[in-house]
């Protein structure tokens, strides 16, 4: 039986209403206000003692940069909510149809199911939005404290936290299309999020296409925008493997095709997303969108780095598990590739941990190749790379602006009031709000 108005329209307002009937979706709901309360008051309490009685910033620089010292971490609260509780959310929503029938009133409607799974996505996100609103709140706390807020780092931050949440949705939808049980989906959906948490650590030791590859996983791509970095590779490929994710769910909702036009689709979805992943490692575009620069360079130091076109090659005799490689990297070559996109990086190790390397010949050694000419530093600081840099080109360091340097935002405060709101208000204000929707819903 049809219905007057659009059936897209319809399918919003019944995924809606399965929304609210999710009891997954309010314990969400319920559990962020006292994760996001214990990573904030936690932040500024660290915040405050790195800031001093007298609020002096003197020597301390980034450290007292709100991003890293408060939004950081108390936006990771829903990047664990994102793991352990949106996916239930999201299976609940997609399998529920078919557990409930609901899925037959669906397909009497006329809409594919790409238009079925589109919907489905749209609820998910608008739930995720409500439940990004604990976080957001601190925002004002903060600025009630004399704190500062720099909106470019808060908007990418969000950005971030919504790209985590479609990669979520869409594993989730893809694993509640292909099982046929919730709690399948949901053992798969944590078994392929754990899979990228061992990629990362496999990156972290082995180095290699393992490195590369865990630098676009959830974990990697949520701690750049927690650093105020947004890069054009990073987003397009979490928009492509949500997408993936979103199209593998609508071919196995298709209930009326048979199985294996079903599996060569999604085999044919799935080249074109290695096709497409693979294309947006070549772009190398990113905004820096952190008030303390922490990404880049000087601005006087980026321009004269320009200026070089030369290809650069850095070979480094560093560990995999080495600080002084970690430093390197974190500190200098993180910020070089964003200016130089033909520099090449080569580690060279004998081992993974490289203590027993320490009295070999050339180990801690770095060399730069720069149009012919090579030099050796063992510096792994910003200032001691460019300076290799700078001799090889025969250029002249330019002078540091220091009126330009960011200082900090010192704030010694304790986080006044921040306990109710987040362990007594978030909390009683959605489990009211939730029995009083589901009480209408009846």
């Amino acid at each position: 039986m049809r219905l007057s108005r659009p059936a897209f329209l319809w399918l919003l307002d019944k995924e809606w209403r399965e929304l609210i009937a999710s009891k997954a979706w309010w314990v969400l709901l319920v559990c962020i206000g006292p994760l996001v309360g214990v990573s904030f008051i936690s932040a500024v309490r660290t915040y405050a003692e790195v800031s001093g009685l007298n609020g002096t910033s003197a020597g301390v620089g980034e450290a007292l940069s709100p991003l890293i010292g408060v939004w950081a971490p108390t936006f990771s609260a829903l990047e664990l909510a994102a793991v352990f509780l949106l996916p239930f959310v999201a299976i609940r929503l997609v399998a529920g149809d078919r557990q409930s029938g609901a899925l037959k009133l669906e397909m009497q409607q006329g809409m594919s199911p790409f238009a079925r799974i589109a919907g489905k996505a749209l609820v998910l996100m608008a739930g995720w939005m409500v439940a990004m609103l604990p976080p957001l709140s601190a925002t004002l706390l903060w600025k009630s404290y004399g704190g500062t807020v720099y909106a470019p780092e808060l908007v990418t931050l969000t950005v971030g936290h919504l790209l985590n949440a479609g990669l979520t949705i869409g594993l989730a939808s893809a694993m509640s299309s292909l099982t046929e049980h919730p709690s399948t989906a949901a053992i798969l959906t944590l078994s392929v999020t754990v899979g990228t948490w061992i990629v990362n650590f496999f990156g972290a030791v082995q180095g290699g296409w393992w490195e590369r590859a865990a630098q676009y996983t959830p974990a990697a791509m949520v701690a750049e925008f927690q650093h105020g970095l947004l890069r054009l590779d990073t987003v397009l490929i979490a928009l492509v493997l949500t997408l993936t994710g979103l199209v593998f769910a609508a071919i196995w909702m298709g209930l009326g095709m048979p199985v294996s036009r079903r599996a060569y689709e999604s085999a044919g979805v799935a080249v074109l997303a290695v096709g497409s992943i693979f294309a947006c490692t070549f772009l190398n575009v990113s905004l820096d969108t952190s008030e303390a620069r922490s990404n880049s360079f000087s601005e006087a130091d980026e321009g004269a780095l320009r200026q070089i076109h030369a290809p650069l090659r850095i070979e480094a005799h560093l560990a995999q598990e080495d600080p002084r490689r970690v430093d390197l990297e974190q500190h200098a070559l993180s910020k070089l590739r964003r200016v130089m996109p033909k520099v090449q990086v080569q580690y060279v190790s004998g081992t993974s941990i490289g203590l027993f390397e320490q009295t070999s010949a050339g180990y801690g050694e770095i060399w730069y190749e720069l149009a012919g000419r090579r030099t050796m530093s063992r510096m792994t600081t910003a200032e001691g790379v460019l300076e290799a840099i700078y001799s090889l080109a025969g250029a002249t360091p330019p002078l540091e602006n220091e009126e330009a340097a960011f200082r900090g935002h010192p704030l010694a405060v304790q986080a006044r009031g921040a306990d109710a709101i987040f362990y007594v208000f978030w909390p009683g204000f959605f489990l009211a709000v939730g029995i009083i929707a589901r009480r209408r819903l009846k």
